[in-house]
């Protein structure tokens, strides 16, 4: 029996219009105010080119990890800066549920769901196995 191990990465994020879910799977993102950005922060309270995910490797595992980094990602930081879980920070390897605060009323919370499927065994609740009492069919036949 082997395990295999697949993860997802997620980010769901809070703006002036509301909240949305972003399914992370490229090897870049660019989140900011600018209309050409990846991921969209509405709020004048943000810069146009707030903040960079990139996506690196894992070491001795094929999965990945996304780093947040303040800025454009060539170096020109936003005008407000990123905090991460409280602390005011240029760049984080993120980590399950941490939370990026862009600036007032815009956040984001970062996810790493792991989904582990077994192959080759199947799980007993997978099934849902009714009994039925040889009784409860006489009924049936005498109507």
């Amino acid at each position: 029996m082997t395990a295999e191990t697949n993860e997802s990465h997620l980010l769901i994020l809070e703006d002036d219009q509301g909240r949305k879910e972003f399914a992370l799977d490229k090897p870049l993102y660019s989140i900011g105010r600018d209309k050409e950005s990846n991921i969209r922060l509405v709020s004048q309270f943000v810069s146009r080119r707030h903040a960079t995910l990139v996506r690196l490797p894992k070491e001795n595992n094929n999965s990945y990890y996304y780093r947040i980094v303040d800025g454009d990602g060539k170096g020109k930081p936003s005008s407000n800066g990123l905090m991460i879980n409280g602390r005011k920070i240029p760049a984080h390897d993120l980590k399950n549920e941490d939370e990026i605060v862009f600036g007032p009323k815009v956040r984001a919370i970062y996810y790493l769901l792991k989904n582990t499927q077994r192959s080759g065994q199947t799980d007993a609740s997978e099934y849902d196995i009714t009994l039925i009492n040889p009784g409860m069919t006489e009924d049936i036949e005498e109507i």
